[in-house]
């Protein structure tokens, strides 16, 4: 359910820079994302696990505020994000 060490690294590395770069919006939002992923997998499957489904709910919320700020703040790395993470239809 939860995504593993080496996966979040490499998400770290890949979108961050360095690997200790864990507090960029950019980061933050693809971390999310990824996680939102295994939730759902799960969630479709356990169709009962509730707990799960409010977590799910709010690490979306988390990241549609994450989005809003960088939308207002940084709308290139928005844009780019929305693109490569496949988000917005």
């Amino acid at each position: 359910m939860a995504i593993s060490k080496d996966f979040k690294i490499s998400l770290i590395t890949q979108y961050g820079g360095k690997k200790e770069n864990t507090g960029s919006i950019g980061t933050q939002i693809v971390i999310l994302t990824a996680e939102i992923n295994a939730i759902t997998n799960h969630v479709k499957t356990h169709k009962k696990d509730f707990s799960s489904k409010r977590g799910l709910y709010i690490k979306v919320q988390k990241r549609r505020k994450l989005l809003a700020y960088l939308n207002k703040n940084d709308i290139e790395l928005y844009r780019k994000l929305i693109q490569e993470l496949d988000l917005r239809g």
